[in-house]
C-alpha cells in the first residue's frame, strides 16, 4: 500500500510517501494510522488530533474510519479550504 502525505502532514514527517504492507488485523483508515504511530513518535505526533487530518482512499475522500480492504493508495492530508 502506498501511503502519501500532504502539506503539514508531509513536513512533520519528513517524507513525501511511504510503502507499507500493514497486517490482516488493520482494517481501516484510523486503524492505519494507530499502527504506522505504534513505534514511530514522529508519525504517531502528526496523527495525533485527528480532527485536524483528512483521508483519500485511491483518490477518493474517505473519513478515517474508512475500510482500506483492496486500497493501493491512502492519502493523508489537513483539511482544505477553498476560495
Amino acid at each position: 500500500m502506498r501511503v502519501l502525505y500532504f502539506a503539514w502532514v508531509r513536513e512533520r514527517i519528513g517524507r513525501d510517501e511511504d510503502r507499507l504492507d500493514p497486517p490482516p488485523a488493520v482494517t481501516t483508515v484510523a486503524g492505519l494510522l494507530d499502527w504506522m504511530g505504534r513505534d514511530d513518535p514522529v508519525r504517531a505526533g502528526a496523527f495525533a488530533d485527528r480532527t485536524r487530518l483528512r483521508a483519500a482512499a485511491d483518490g477518493r475522500f474517505v473519513p478515517l474510519d474508512a475500510p482500506i480492504a483492496g486500497v493501493s493508495e491512502i492519502a493523508i492530508f489537513p483539511p482544505v479550504t477553498g476560495g
